[in-house]
């Protein structure tokens, strides 16, 4: 599986993933995608934002490559559960 076909899969999983498991996917996605984080943390009442900005952080130091690959690691076990 490409991470193309993983990012397209992970959006057709039968249940809803629970807001950990859609945190792990978002920040893996950014750090494949843009690479480290960037930008100042979302604060005040963004809690969304800022859990979002956490995820990706979370992530930090991983390359594209590491992490993308495990991105579509994580949307293959997803599948297998379901």
């Amino acid at each position: 599986m490409t991470f193309e076909e993983a990012v397209a899969k992970s959006k057709t999983l039968k249940e809803r993933p629970s807001n950990d498991v859609l945190l792990k996917l978002y920040g893996l996605y950014k750090q494949a995608v843009d690479g480290d984080v960037k930008g100042e943390r979302p604060g005040g009442f963004d809690f969304k934002g800022a859990a979002k900005y956490d995820a990706w952080e979370s992530q930090k130091g991983k390359s594209t490559e590491d992490a993308s690959n495990e991105y579509i690691e994580f949307v293959q076990s997803l599948l297998d559960n379901e």
